[in-house]
């Protein structure tokens, strides 16, 4: 057999270059861990004996890691002795409180034994739950949506929706569904406190931590029980599902239990990734591998956790597919929100 070599170099290349981003994740993990990414932003050019004076850090290990950043691109250096953080590396790296910043999303390095369990899902066609995929996997869920929640949330995604302000400003009963570790019922709870919220998830660490986000407050109720367990009330003035109806392993069950939860007059927020069901449109998102990866790793996995589990994934609700099955659950109107956000979607769904 004739072997391109072009051809080889090129998987070779491309092979390593995923195994090059492993290392390079452990790199930011430890730098948003130590705070050197905080402790550079604003600093200017500094040395590794710079910056170990200002983090009491070891000033030879701080070398080598500010050397394999500037070789990940992530630092400028001309000479492997000073180096700089630029405002733009810093809105993605150092500071949290912009929508842009992604450091956070490196804090949950999986432990061999979700691998070991990933591995028995390939065999046996059931999936690890949220809970299954290792201890700190909540954290590592709020790190990766928080950023985008602070931004558009509150200020911009909730006015989207035709007249739900008014409501919340009046006293409105909020249920989110799928409400992981409750940092959307805290933004909308601290923007619009004359209402009242609910959360569901059937994660028992993240509702543990919601819990004790809101041990202190009166209007915030966290349940640990999924979403067809959402009893149907008919009151409900807004039901949000947010980045999870995918993650569900029966996603039609919980959307049929919303129907019963929500008011005549009320509202369905949902969620959901930017997909489609053509591969060759799919193609056109630069981040793609990445989330077919964490779908077999997380989305997928978590649908697939029960016998009878859709296995929808991380890219399995585009919009023709969700309107379909929001319309069969006994929902009549749809609306489709593009609101600044790269990954995702918004839909504004009414009985």
């Amino acid at each position: 057999m004739a072997i391109d070599g072009d051809l080889l170099k090129k998987y070779t290349l491309t092979t390593w270059g995923f195994k090059q981003g492993e290392a390079v994740s452990l790199m930011i993990n430890l730098g948003v861990r130590l705070g050197i990414y905080t402790a550079l932003d604003g600093a200017g050019s500094v040395t590794a004996s710079d910056l170990a004076a200002a983090t009491g850090l070891h000033e030879r290990w701080l070398r080598e890691w500010l050397r394999a950043q500037a070789a990940a691109g992530l630092v400028v250096s001309d000479d492997g002795e000073t180096f700089l953080l630029e405002d733009e590396a810093a809105m993605v790296l150092a500071r949290v409180d912009t929508p842009t910043y992604a450091g956070g999303v490196f804090s949950h390095i999986r432990h061999p034994r979700v691998a070991d369990g990933l591995e028995e899902a390939f065999r046996t066609g059931l999936g690890l739950t949220y809970d299954g995929q290792g201890e700190g996997s909540e954290h590592h869920v709020e790190a990766m949506l928080a950023p985008m929640a602070r931004a558009l949330l509150v200020p911009t995604v909730i006015p989207a929706l035709s007249q739900v302000v008014d409501r919340l400003e009046a006293g409105a009963k909020v249920v989110d569904i799928g409400c992981g570790t409750g940092l959307a019922l805290q933004l909308m709870a601290e923007a619009w406190p004359r209402s009242t919220y609910e959360g569901y998830d059937v994660s028992e660490r993240a509702v543990a931590v919601a819990r004790e986000r809101f041990a202190a407050v009166d209007n915030v109720t966290v349940h640990l029980a999924g979403a067809e367990d959402v009893p149907a009330t008919a009151d409900a003035d807004l039901v949000m599902t947010m980045d999870c109806l995918h993650d569900m392993p029966r996603p039609d069950l919980a959307m049929a239990a919303i129907r019963g939860a929500i008011a005549s007059g009320g509202t369905w927020l949902v969620k959901e990734i930017k997909s489609s069901p053509e591969w060759s449109l799919n193609l056109r998102n630069p981040m793609l591998a990445m989330m077919y990866s964490t779908s077999v790793a997380s989305c997928m996995s978590s649908a697939m956790s029960t016998p009878d589990g859709l296995g929808l994934g991380t890219l399995g609700l585009d919009p023709a597919t969700l309107e379909e099955m929001v319309t069969e659950a006994g929902f009549t109107r749809f609306t489709m929100h593009d609101l600044n956000d790269p990954t995702n979607l918004y839909y504004e769904i009414r009985p």
